[in-house]
């Protein structure tokens, strides 16, 4: 059985996931493999900058997105240690062996 931090980091990853602006947004970052500003964001997506941020914060609380101050803007780009995690979560959380999710913690 998984242990209650363990269960309760998937958790927020699945509700983070369970949104498809939010899914849209993180497949956004990594098609473009460079990272965004909310505004380049914005331009791709059919949602308000507000929007967009909210989303953002909630993808960059669970790890799946790294933010990254330049200047006065904000980089957002995909945490690729987080999201390759993602996979094996759901195998473990099925009961299936999946990748140790210390390998996961890595990409914080």
């Amino acid at each position: 059985m998984l242990d209650r931090a363990t269960a309760e980091t998937y958790a927020g990853w699945f509700r983070a996931l369970a949104d498809p602006t939010r899914v849209q947004i993180l497949n956004l970052l990594a098609a473009t493999g460079d990272p965004m500003t909310v505004g380049e964001v914005v331009a791709q997506v059919s949602v308000g900058q507000s929007t967009v941020s909210a989303h953002l914060k909630i993808l960059t609380d669970t790890r799946f997105v790294l933010v990254e101050p330049r200047g006065t803007a904000r980089l957002y780009r995909v945490n690729q240690a987080c999201v390759s995690c993602f996979p094996s979560a759901a195998d473990v959380v099925m009961g299936r062996d999946a990748v140790a999710f210390t390998s996961c913690e890595a990409g914080r």
